[in-house]
């Protein structure tokens, strides 16, 4: 027996950086240079989600292009009409009055024609985007590592997956074809307006100087404002989440009133925030639409003295009050598409700062191969703190060895970093300091395949994902057939429970498997174990929730799954202990014993203590 087996202490630096980062604050006030920040990252992603559809986005664009000409051709053909047309009827020659009515009526329907084609276009372009975007989050998130997911709530994740997507859904679908449409409008009939008459064109051109300040001004206010709608939604799903999740504690102690009225809080701000936005987009509509009224009536008072002197035709007034319609309903159709904006562009700066991270726990570029391990586990000098602060570790360094196939128990009171020297061994974290091997190579230089394949953790939950008992066996090797899934269960003494169920391993285990109990789960985790035959299994306090017959039942699985293997286990009942080769014995991050089972029990150590004090426990 070897005691106090730590030694080395972490290396010492000056002035650590903390490079672990916490979850910002989505809420907190944005400065000018990282609001520059937000908005380029998130029109970089939109440009790479547009990116694989040019041809469609540009076949959008055409479109709209072909509808502008047709929407614009409709007052130069009345105006025609007026001028000409009614002229040339009054001398007996219709054909140029039937010439405008046949072009307006054609324009009319190359407009309906064209809007038909664009809504199918656009629905494709912006279901393809919004597909690839889920893909890509959903993708990105599952290769986060472990640290990213402790501290970024599921609830986020589901907002960004769902509320965030909604906002950016709805700019796609019909925002943008509103946008680019009135964009459109507004810069042809300018064109026009200034063709058909100067003076009445520089009037309407002089209302665009307040609509430019009020613009920016509503810009400004509307970001700030949907930027606390996203915060406040993500809050309100993350409290939904948590509560349903943990509905069984919520109805046990009686929560549900106080979840109520948290979430009426969560709420109330989510409420408090659109109701901000939609009082400053309302401003901004308002404040639009009176400067195009004044515009109107300035025009029809001037237009009308131009036509009285002789200055225009009455046919050019008509066709300017028709264009003006057209001129300030685009402006007004902008304002809505300016709303929509505000809201997706908030949703994209959530959605890029999760496409933004990275994995702290990254695949090498040039991977060492590995092949089949043997199973020799290494930790030299590591030391591990979750703020890489060589001055408060959570694992002081160590040097630990593990031949292949011995299998050893961690047993320590909790706190004392079991449960994080198991994550250093399966690469969830890599050590602030030193390295951890297999075989040899230092996990950091294995490809995450070679690792996963070789190296698996089994946790006290076991989590069962909905579906089958055989998807859920079958998840340590997908390729498996169904006799080896049967082969697995009888193995870890599950067949004869499987085949008793309704639909044998068909048998659906509904969410999370409640279907079956703490230990059935237990076992199908041991049978995905089995089927995955790695060479290091980790057992992270594998039966600490079972009662004796269940714990009875894993334990002898376990003594067919650890056959031949590497296996690291952690618990706190000293029963499972029986099977390991060696036992080390952790205290604040330290192995402080060593030894076989049998010699710590017989010594007056620590775990001969503790031995004792769980015997008197039984009786």
């Amino acid at each position: 027996m070897t005691d106090t087996t730590t030694t080395t202490q972490p290396p010492q630096t000056d002035n650590a950086e903390d490079n672990w980062r916490g979850v910002a604050n989505e809420d907190k006030d944005i400065t000018a240079t990282g609001n520059l920040v937000l908005v380029g990252r998130s029109r970089r992603l939109l440009a790479s989600l547009i990116r694989p559809y040019r041809r469609w986005a540009s076949a959008a664009v055409a479109i709209i292009v072909i509808d502008n000409l047709a929407m614009i051709a409709g007052p130069l053909f009345v105006a025609y009409a007026l001028d000409v047309g009614v002229k040339s009827a009054q001398s007996g020659d219709w054909s140029p009055l039937n010439l405008a009515v046949g072009g307006f009526i054609g324009a009319a329907l190359l407009g309906a024609l064209t809007t038909i084609v664009f809504l199918r276009v656009s629905g494709r372009l912006s279901q393809s985007i919004l597909f690839d975007l889920r893909v890509r989050v959903f993708d990105h998130v599952q290769q986060l590592s472990v640290s990213f997911h402790e501290r970024y709530t599921s609830g986020r994740i589901i907002s960004r997956l769902t509320s965030d997507l909604e906002s950016l859904e709805g700019l796609l679908e019909s925002a943008l074809n509103d946008a680019m449409s009135a964009v459109l409008s507004v810069a042809s009939i300018a064109i026009i307006l200034l063709y058909l008459d100067i003076p009445l064109a520089l009037v309407v051109l002089a209302g665009f100087v307040p609509l430019v300040i009020i613009t920016r001004w509503a810009q400004r206010r509307q970001r700030a404002g949907y930027r606390r709608t996203r915060g406040a939604i993500a809050k309100v799903v993350v409290h939904f989440v948590e509560s349903m999740g943990g509905i069984r504690a919520v109805q046990s102690f009686r929560r549900e009133a106080r979840n109520d009225s948290i979430l009426a809080l969560e709420d109330s701000e989510y409420r408090a925030a659109n109701a901000d936005a939609l009082r400053g987009m309302a401003t901004y509509v308002g404040l639009v639409r009176i400067i195009g009224n004044i515009s109107i009536a300035v025009i029809l008072v001037f237009g009308g003295w131009r036509v009285m002197n002789g200055h225009t035709e009455i046919g050019v007034l008509a066709a300017y009050l028709l264009y003006l319609r057209r001129f300030y309903g685009p402006l007004d159709e902008l304002a809505q598409v300016f709303n929509a904006y505000q809201s997706a562009a908030a949703a994209l700066e959530k959605i890029s700062g999760v496409l933004e991270e990275q994995p702290t726990v990254a695949e090498p570029s040039n991977p060492r191969p590995l092949g089949r391990a043997r199973g020799e586990l290494r930790l030299d000098d590591a030391w591990f703190s979750y703020y890489d602060d060589a001055s408060h570790p959570v694992l002081p360094s160590f040097t630990l060895d593990v031949p292949a196939g011995q299998v050893i128990a961690l047993v320590g009171a909790t706190g004392a970093g079991k449960s994080t020297l198991a994550k250093l061994l399966t690469r969830f974290y890599d050590p602030s300091g030193g390295s951890v091997t297999l075989d040899g190579i230092d996990l950091r230089e294995l490809s995450d395949s070679d690792l996963r394949r070789n190296v698996v953790m089994v946790t006290q939950e076991s989590y069962l994902f909905s579906g089958s008992v055989a998807d859920n066996i079958r998840l340590g090797r997908p390729d498996a057939t169904d006799a080896e899934v049967v082969d697995a269960a009888r193995a870890v003494g599950l067949y004869d429970f499987v085949a008793a169920l309704p639909d044998g391993f068909d048998t659906d285990v509904r969410k999370r498997g409640g279907r079956l109990s703490a230990g059935q789960r237990q076992l199908v985790a041991f049978a995905r174990v089995f089927l995955a035959s790695p060479a290091v299994i980790v057992l992270d306090e594998a039966t600490s929730s079972l009662d004796i017959p269940g714990e009875r039942l894993v334990q002898a699985a376990l003594e067919t799954i650890l056959e031949g293997r590497t296996a690291v286990i952690i618990a706190h009942r000293l029963s499972t202990v029986a099977i390991a080769d060696r036992v080390l014995v952790m205290e604040i991050g330290q192995i402080v014993e060593d030894g076989a089972p049998a010699e710590l029990i017989a010594g007056a150590g620590r775990f001969a203590r503790l031995h004792t004090t769980w015997r008197e426990s039984l009786v």
